[in-house]
């Protein structure tokens, strides 16, 4: 997996809970109050999803817990 996909992975497997995409670009150091901006790494963390990891909930959070 590239590194950008296993830093952005490693973040939501490190969380204590489900995180939303926001969270995740905080922490990556992203502008965040323009959602546009965060849509590249909304990919990123949905892209695994197919592979059944992470897991994404109803409401749109991602969480490394079942």
């Amino acid at each position: 997996m590239p590194p950008d996909y296993q830093r952005v992975l490693a973040i939501v497997r490190q969380a204590d809970g489900p995180v939303k995409t926001k969270n995740v670009g905080a922490v990556l150091g992203l502008e965040t109050v323009v959602r546009g901006r965060l849509e590249p790494l909304r990919g990123r963390l949905t892209k695994p999803v197919g592979r059944g990891w992470p897991r994404k909930l109803p409401d749109e959070r991602f969480t490394a817990h079942l």
